[in-house]
Order: structure tokens, then sequence, then C-alpha cells
């Protein structure tokens, strides 16, 4: 059975290729779903740690059901997607003997809700999981790693937009934007949805798979390609406006900053997505007072402005569309515009959307099921030709700075995997030097950093706007920096090693590292990191 899982920072979608029907369809896990009517089945991402030491841990709507989202506790966890794979500012609590980590809670998470996921579907052939566009390899590698202990052959991975516009089943050679607004993450991504030879076509977009054969490779349909022409992204979601409009009630109302005045704050939000004007009422049960949260959504889109939430926005489809002029795709060639997420269904958003293409191009009917259910596509003969979202550079010593900076080696938009090796010549800098290192690091935007800390119990993102590029180094530790060992030593003056940088189908840099004064191969095809 091929199942499909979005796992999101506010809730997580599930969905199964029904081989009957020949169409993708969202799962419903009892105990862990929303009961609801009005939109389909949604798995809160929620953790409760009953024990940290044997691992018991509630998730999803049994958390909500015996109201431990509401008591503030040290074992209480959302919006802990946000903190995988980033450098935390604050502390992370110590449950039972055991120090717990956002890593430790997400695994917990996709653990308990794959545990019950697999009886009900008599075992799983073929798991794919979606990530954000902008997710840098730390959270992609945390993913793969939980999987490995799955019992399941074949996991492979997706960027969620490019999913997105799978889900929507447009018709082929369109130039599709997707426009992911989540809880945690903004991602936009223009795909165009090509139809492809007959044949036994390898698919290369896959971040991860296990096992010998795709299944594509053994489908005897058309492989159709959905080809990724431009990715932007940042870390803003629905959860930033929660903490935002908390933050507003506890300056006009002097309400005090909870979990339950976190989740009031979500319910005034998600009301004013369908209402002009939302009221939830707040009782303390210890001081015994009552409040009433009321907001419109000229307040809210006030309270947007503020936080320069447009501007944003603006600088993250600026991004993309400089990103498609470049392969001669204008504004008006954008056939269709696919909004996904819970944040897309607020007015202000679809407002804002509006400026830049005409209502009619703007879809946002399945804003939760679109990216579960596209992802499925890849069980059914799809194709992915993705790029590399982010750069991959080495650090040096910049002298007039007087301090060390990056230069990019495999610029972001790089095809993968690559047909040809970016070569880099380097020489000793000092008399009988032993060995050569090299810091490499993943580079991210260059229009600031983001930092994620605690403010109390709620878990926030921050912009720095430095104009510093964003990096993660992958092999600054003890003895993953030597590249090569020189034997006889170096000297200045010429040139010591050749460095080939390479790229893989799987998204991995490896290098090789020849010795020129001896002609031996120091290192071939190595990974920069062990990523899988």
């Amino acid at each position: 059975m091929a199942i499909a899982i979005d796992f999101g920072t506010s809730n997580t979608v599930i969905a199964r290729w029904n081989p009957v029907t020949q169409k993708a369809e969202t799962l419903s896990l009892p105990g862990l779903s929303i009961q609801q009517s009005l939109n389909p089945p949604l798995i809160p991402s929620l953790v409760y740690v009953e024990d940290a030491a044997q691992g018991k841990v509630l998730v999803g709507q049994q958390v909500r059901d015996r109201g431990l989202d509401l008591k503030g506790e040290a074992r209480f966890f959302r919006s802990f997607k946000r903190g995988i794979g980033a450098e935390i500012q604050g502390f992370l609590p110590e449950l039972d003997g055991q120090a717990v980590t956002f890593e430790q809670v997400g695994q917990w998470f996709l653990d308990q809700v794959i545990a019950q996921l697999a009886p009900l579907e008599g075992g799983l052939d073929s798991l794919i999981l979606t990530v954000p566009v902008d997710s840098f390899e730390a959270y992609r590698h945390w993913l793969g790693t939980v999987c490995q202990s799955l019992p399941v052959e074949q996991v492979r991975m997706l960027d969620e937009p490019t999913a997105a516009a799978l889900g929507y089943g447009l018709a082929d050679q369109e130039n599709l934007l997707v426009i992911d607004f989540g809880g945690g993450t903004l991602d936009l991504s223009l795909v165009s949805l090509d139809k492809g030879a007959q044949g036994n076509t390898k698919p290369i977009g896959f971040l991860l798979k296990w096992g010998n054969k795709s299944l594509a490779e053994n489908s005897k349909q058309k492989v159709k390609t959905a080809r990724v022409l431009a990715k932007a992204g940042q870390n803003l979601g629905g959860t930033d406006i929660d903490n935002w409009l908390v933050d507003y009630f506890a300056k006009t109302q002097g309400l005090a900053t909870s979990p339950l005045t976190t989740r009031l704050a979500e319910k005034v939000k998600i009301q004013l997505s369908t209402q002009n004007q939302a009221s939830e009422v707040y009782f303390d049960d210890e001081t015994f007072e009552s409040y009433e949260l009321n907001l419109d959504r000229d307040n809210l889109e006030n309270i947007l402005k503020e936080h320069g939430f447009f501007e944003r926005l603006d600088e993250s489809m600026t991004n993309l569309l400089q990103q498609a002029r470049r392969q001669g795709i204008e504004l008006t060639d954008i056939n269709a515009v696919l909004l996904v997420g819970g944040t897309v269904q607020l007015p202000a958003v679809q407002t804002w959307v509006k400026q830049y293409f005409e209502p009619e191009k703007i879809r946002c009917e399945r804003p939760f099921e679109a990216i579960a259910q596209g992802a499925l596509q890849l069980s059914q003969g799809v194709e992915i030709k993705d790029f590399l979202y982010h750069s991959y550079g080495i650090r040096y010593w910049d002298r007039r700075n007087q301090r060390h900076s990056w230069h990019p080696i495999i610029k972001s938009g790089q095809a993968y995997p690559m047909n040809q090796a970016v070569e880099l010549f380097l020489g000793a800098s000092v008399e009988n030097q032993p060995s050569i290192e090299l810091i490499i690091g993943e580079l991210g935007a260059d229009t600031g950093n983001t930092e994620v800390y605690f403010d109390g119990d709620r878990l926030i993102t921050r912009r720095l706007d430095s104009g510093e590029t964003t990096v993660k180094p992958l092999n600054d530790s003890a003895g993953a920096r030597t590249i090569a060992q020189l034997t006889p030593p170096g000297y200045p003056g010429s040139d010591r090693v050749k460095i080939l940088f390479q790229v893989d189908d799987k998204r991995f840099l490896r290098i090789t590292v020849e010795d020129l004064l001896t002609n031996d191969t120091l290192l071939e095809n190595q990974l920069v990191a062990q990523l899988s």
C-alpha cells in the first residue's frame, strides 16, 4: 500500500492510493484525527509526553481530548516541527531524567502515527514524505533517520509545493504557482507539468529512497514529468500570527500568555477565515476572571501590517518571479495559482494574491489535502525533475574584513544529479603543511537569518536582517574538516590538490580529491556529510 504523509507544523495529513477507484483519498486515524465535517481528516501536530524514559506519549487529538494542550505543562509540545534541525536559543525541558529535543518529539509523533497506520493498511510498501522547500539538509536528514527503522521497502521525499501542484490534478503543460502557507512556513514553487515519453524512465527527483526498484520503473503507463522552475520560501506561518494575536490581546486587555490563550487566539484567527467578526470567551479558573476576545478582519489586517507581514510575502514573490524571468517566464505566463495550507484561507492573504493574479486563475478548494494526495503521484509514474534550492560553498578568510566568509561552489538553481563536476584547486599556505582542511557549508538566502528561540513556553522565529548568508556547515567537526593528508608535506607557491564537487541524484554533495604532486586519488566520490 502506498501512503503519503504531509507532516505539518499545525496539522498532519495522511493519504493513500485506492487501487479500486484509482484515486487518492485522505485517511482518518481513530483517536488521532479531528472529527469534523467541514474539513478533511486532520491530525493536530501535538505531543504530550507521559514518560520520556519509556517513550510513552499521546499525540494528535488525544492531547486535546484530555485538555492537555491548555495546562501549560513542560510535557506539552506544539509547533515542534519548527525546532527540528534548528539551533534553538533557550532550554528544552528535562523530563523523567531524559533531555528532550524537538527531534525526539518529532520522532515520537511520527512513530505513533505510523504505528497506528500500518495495521489499518495491512502493512506499508511505499511511504512518501513531504518537506518544506526551504528546509536545510539537517531536517531532511532527521526525517530520513526516523524512517530508517520502519518496515517499509521504499521511503521517498518530495517538496511540498511540487506535491501540491500534482494534487490539484490540473492539465499537462501548465505553469502552476503553488503558494503553500501553513503553520510554520511560506513556500512558493513554480512547477510545470508535462507528459513524458513511454518507457522505463527512472525517477530522479527522489530525495531519499530504499529498495531496489521504484514503482515508476515497473509502470507501463506514460510517465508524467513535474518540472520545478523556481522556488522561494521562508520561516513564516500561522503560528506567528497566533503569537501576534496573543501579544495584541495581552497589550489591549492584559491577557496572560499561556497555551490556553494561544489556542483561543488560533480559534479567533480561524473564525476570521469565514466571517468578518470573531469572538472567544476566556475564563481563568485560578483568578476567576473572564475575558471576551473580540477581533474583526480590519484589526487583524492592521496587526499583520505592524509585523511587516505583507512585505515579507512580497519579498518571497519577488524572489520567485525573478527566478522565473531568468527562464523566460513572465507573470502572465503563469496559468494557475494554487493556494495550500490553513493560512491561505485568511481573506487578507487571498487579497494579497489577487494583487498579482486575476481571480479566475486562483484555486483554493483543496488547501489541506493537495500536498499529501499529490505526493502519491510518485507511486503512479510521475518523474520529478528538480534543482537545488540552496547553494554549496567553502569557507575562506576575508582579509579585508578580517573575518570568515563563504564562497559559493555550486549555486542554487543547479539541476541534479549534476552532469559535470565543479573543479577547485588549492595549495598549501605554510611550510611543511601536513594536510589540507576545508569547511564546506550549505548556503541559505542572503537576505537575512531566522533565529529560533523561546519566549516563555512559546517557540518563536524571528528574522535577523543582517544581510549575511545563512550557513549550515556540513563537515565542521573534528576529523571531518581534513580532506587531504599530504605526503610529502606541502609548500606554498603552487596548487597541490584538485577537488571535484558533484551532487548525486539524492541531493548529496560528494567530493573527489586528487594530489597534483603524486597523482594519487586521496578521496573518491566521498560524501561530505553522511546524510542517510
